[in-house]
Order: C-alpha cells, then sequence, then structure tokens
C-alpha cells in the first residue's frame, strides 16, 4: 500500500513539474519567436500573433471544453491527474507570461523550445496523464473516422504549422515543422531513454563455444532461438545477448575470437529489465 501512495505521488509530481516545464519553455522559446509547432499551445501561439490574444486564456478556453469531451465521448480514463495536468499548464503559462525571452532567433527557439517542450510533455506522459488539448482531439477524430492516431495528430499539427505559415510566413511554418520534430524526439527519449544497452544476435556454427565463452569472459546469459535458414531450410540456431554499451566491444572481439565469419545483428535495446540489468 505504501508503495503504491509513494508512486501515485511521483506521478502527480511528474505531471505537475511536466506541466511548468512545457509553459516555462513555450513562454521564453516559442512565443516570442512565433514557432506554433503543433497543439493547443501552437493555436494560441497564432491568435496571440494574429489578436493578440492572451495565450493562456486560449489555452484554457480550448483544453477544457476538450477534456470534458474527451470524458463525454471517450469515457473516464483520463481521470484526475489528466485533469491537473490540463488545467496546471495554462496556468503556469499565466503565470510566466511576463518572463524575457530567452532567445530571439527563431531557429534557436524552435530548438530549444522543442527539448523543452519535450521533456515535459515526457515527464507528464511518465506520469500516465496528458496536458489534454489536441492529443484528446486526435483521439475522438480516430474514434469517429477510423484514422489512426498517428495520422490524426499528423492531421492536427500539419494544419497548424500551414495556419503559422499562412498567419506570420512560410519561414516560420518551417521553424514549426522543426519545433514538432525535435519535441517528438525528445519525448521518445524521456519515455525510453538514451540507449545503454545492445541486443546481440550471433548466427553460427561454433554456438556452444561462443556461447561458453560469452559466460566465462563476460558473464551474460544467452538465450537460443530457433530459426531455419531461408537458402538453405535447414535448423540454424541464433544466439541473442543483451550487453551494457561498455561490454559490447569486448563482446565483438570475442565472437571474432572464437569464429571470425559468425554473423552478428546488433541493435539497441532501450529497456532491459532483469537479472543483471535495472529490476522491474
Amino acid at each position: 500500500m505504501k508503495h503504491d501512495v509513494r508512486e501515485s505521488i511521483v506521478e502527480y509530481v511528474y505531471v505537475i513539474v511536466g506541466a511548468a516545464i512545457i509553459a516555462i519553455g513555450f513562454n521564453v522559446f516559442l512565443l516570442p519567436n512565433q514557432v506554433a509547432s503543433g497543439g493547443v499551445s501552437g493555436i494560441s501561439t497564432i491568435l496571440h500573433g494574429l489578436f493578440g490574444w492572451n495565450p493562456g486564456i486560449v489555452q484554457y478556453a480550448f483544453n477544457i471544453p476538450l477534456f470534458i469531451a474527451g470524458v463525454l465521448l471517450l469515457g473516464k480514463k483520463f481521470g484526475i491527474k489528466s485533469f491537473i495536468g490540463t488545467i496546471t499548464l495554462p496556468f503556469i503559462v499565466l503565470l510566466t507570461n511576463s518572463w524575457e525571452p530567452w532567445t530571439d532567433n527563431s531557429l534557436l527557439g524552435a530548438l530549444f523550445g522543442g527539448i523543452v517542450v519535450g521533456l515535459g510533455i515526457g515527464l507528464v506522459f511518465k506520469g500516465n496523464a496528458s496536458t489534454g488539448g489536441t492529443d484528446l482531439l486526435a483521439q475522438i477524430i480516430t474514434k469517429f473516422t477510423g484514422l489512426s492516431l498517428g495520422t490524426s495528430v499528423l492531421l492536427i499539427d500539419g494544419i497548424i504549422a500551414i495556419s503559422a505559415a499562412v498567419v506570420f510566413d512560410l519561414e516560420k511554418g518551417l521553424y514549426a515543422l522543426i519545433g514538432l520534430y525535435v519535441t517528438t524526439k525528445t519525448i521518445d527519449i524521456i519515455q525510453l531513454g538514451f540507449s545503454q544497452s545492445k541486443m546481440v544476435y550471433i548466427i553460427t556454427v561454433k554456438q556452444d563455444e561462443v556461447r561458453q565463452a560469452i559466460y566465462a569472459e563476460i558473464n551474460r546469459g544467452v538465450t537460443k532461438l530457433q530459426a531455419i535458414g531461408g537458402y538453405t531450410g535447414e535448423a540454424r540456431p541464433v544466439l541473442m545477448v543483451v550487453v551494457y554499451q561498455t561490454e559490447f566491444t569486448k563482446l565483438k572481439q570475442l565472437i571474432k575470437s572464437v569464429d571470425p565469419s559468425a554473423f552478428v545483428i546488433v541493435s539497441d535495446a532501450y529497456e532491459v529489465l532483469g537479472e543483471g540489468f535495472k529490476r522491474a
């Protein structure tokens, strides 16, 4: 029970801190440089440029009705944490709207704004919540049109970026796309982390020797996968092992010393849970 309470508190902290980071990034990087990189914040940037409307008020005007519509149309799965994210973000935008811009260079604004906003959104997602806005609208569109969620998000953000190009200029629209791209990549990093491990598949005629060498020299477990050669049609087991990045060079040299003709496939493993790695 104590663990559940502590975990719940941590999630609320993620949501609040994440919303604060998004708001600050918006006010010091995106808004002053007219970078409308998607979402309700992008809409508020455009409306601020057109009519001088306060972005925090505009975000409340969009977020709250969209949250209510999401609950009514999609069910009560969003919960209190998403509601907190929905109201906290515009509130902190209002609190920090007098902060001086940290750069007046649009490219730097798009790049660093994308990083900061992506960091904030990633934290909110780690808290199992959302900040509402166009994410909810995308889910509503998906439910009633059959479009995939990714297509719905792309459609909405694309319309916002095109609107920025029309309202401001083409260059601002391109900066908006840069900001959107950087934001999505930063969210992935926060969700998945930087890759610190490598997953290695080894196809070798000396599988027992390679397996024993890995056990003895690196002390890593090896999994034997059953595979069939596409050309020969013969059974050909594949060894799979996960190692830390710092162990990979040693593993590569080890495989080469046992079987120079081994076929090795390497990919990033962003999160590894279990014996010898992080606990679940």
